[in-house]
């Protein structure tokens, strides 16, 4: 590498926003004394590789986040011969890719393992559509047995389902690795999360929000507007059900439902908003964009406070694992981030 001469009196780095991301994610750098008279001299290193810069001032620069190793990475300004001290920005490590995750990811209970699925353009047929990565990152094919898996959810007593948007069916995933259906006539089944009561819903992505008893019946419950793409649902501490489904415009809101069934908007103002999850203090992380920026927004609890907290984009998903990382799924790849954040317990 070659050697370059750092000098006192030249920029500093006060601060990045957000302090997560994953490859791909556009990150704000603020910072100070930047010499950008000559922007072709100006470079921003991420870790061991330069950064694409989108914009850049004495004050403040945008750069996309390289592919690097992951982990807590250094970030620096140079100007010619002078580069400022490191500042530090904790990169998303890439687990696995060559996948085609469409919801959250999803963490077995038990183990600590996580589940992703591979699951193809809608009739498409692969060999294996669900895989396992273990908590040293080892990724091992699981069942190839649900066409176009969509929704993954853990039971309050541990059991896997996972719903087929091809089929309208929940499958039921024994010790075995035997996909087993579970209930059906579903419409085009997208997100499944179970509330405080043990019970499974569903979310039909036409509108529809069914609930499934513990043999499988299903009933329609509540209806919202259809999704482009899928419905994803997610309980609050409150006994509501959160729900995000994309549709044609770019200011769309997430929905909370409460135990009657009443409807009401909790947050307006995403960009194509995806996969959801809480944490024990009852922030909603959604995979979305916030006023256009995309990555991992968190909502406050009482949803009149938005921030985005991990940059990347094309993102689906997420989910917490009990130590506090966060996975998160886009349309390719599943990434880890010890972002140590806990997830709420037994929610699906």
């Amino acid at each position: 590498m070659m050697n370059r001469l750092i000098m006192s009196g030249t920029a500093k780095i006060l601060n990045i926003d957000p302090p997560y991301a994953i490859a791909g994610g556009e990150i704000v750098i603020d910072c100070t004394g930047f010499d950008t008279r000559e922007p072709s001299r100006c470079v921003v290193r991420i870790g061991d590789a330069a950064a694409q810069v989108v914009a850049l001032s004495p004050r403040r620069v945008l750069a996309i986040v390289p592919e690097t190793k992951g982990g807590r990475v250094p970030v620096t300004l140079t100007s010619g011969a002078n580069e400022s001290e490191p500042a530090y920005l904790t990169v998303g490590r890439k687990l696995a890719s060559d996948l085609h995750p469409v919801a959250n990811p999803a963490f077995d209970p038990d183990d600590g393992a996580l589940f992703v699925t591979r699951s193809g353009s809608r009739g498409e047929e692969l060999p294996v559509t669900l895989f396992r990565i273990d908590i040293s990152g080892d990724v091992s094919e699981f069942s190839g047995d649900i066409p176009n898996p969509t929704g993954i959810a853990f039971s309050p007593d541990g059991q896997m389902f996972v719903t087929s948007r091809l089929e309208g069916i929940v499958y039921k995933i024994t010790p075995f690795k035997e996909a087993v259906m579970f209930a059906r006539n579903l419409g085009v089944a997208t997100g499944i999360a179970f509330d405080g009561d043990g019970l499974m819903h569903i979310g039909d992505r036409t509108g529809t929000i069914f609930k499934v008893n513990g043999i499988g019946e299903e009933r329609a419950w509540t209806q919202l507007e259809p999704s482009v793409s899928a419905f994803h649902l997610a309980f609050g501490a409150d006994d509501s059900l959160y729900v995000s489904g994309p549709t044609v415009t770019s200011f769309d809101s997430i929905c909370r439902i409460n135990p009657d069934g009443d409807i009401d908007m909790f947050f307006k103002g995403l960009g194509r908003p995806q996969g959801l999850a809480f944490d024990r203090d009852g922030n909603l992380y959604v995979a979305a964009a916030l006023r256009g920026r995309r990555g991992i927004v968190r909502i406050s609890p009482d949803g009149n406070d938005a921030k985005l907290v991990v940059a990347g984009i094309n993102l689906i998903g997420l989910a917490f694992s009990a130590t506090g990382e966060m996975a998160v799924v886009s349309i390719d790849s599943v990434y880890s981030l010890p972002i140590e954040i806990k997830g709420t317990l037994l929610r699906g």
